[in-house]
């Protein structure tokens, strides 16, 4: 007998996916003008240092990778 490798063989095809869709961001990242820039997004410039933190940019990201996730995982 062989053991069920089709709970598996999802979870692999959704980390490739996962991987492939980060991939595409970082090669499109610098092309999406807004990305990085949204209201929210929060940069400090100090004299000797500079500190910046993409909480909108993060939030977005993570609500378009939820209903991505969420609608590959839909039966």
């Amino acid at each position: 007998m062989m053991p069920d490798f089709n709970g598996m063989g999802r979870i692999l095809i959704v980390i490739g996916l996962v991987v492939a869709g980060v991939g595409l961001i970082m090669v499109l990242a610098g092309k999406i003008p807004f990305l990085g820039k949204l209201p929210g997004d929060f940069h400090f410039r100090g004299t000797n240092f500079s500190f910046y933190f993409p909480l909108t940019t993060s939030i977005l990201i993570s609500v378009i990778l939820t209903l991505v996730l969420w609608f590959i995982n839909r039966k």
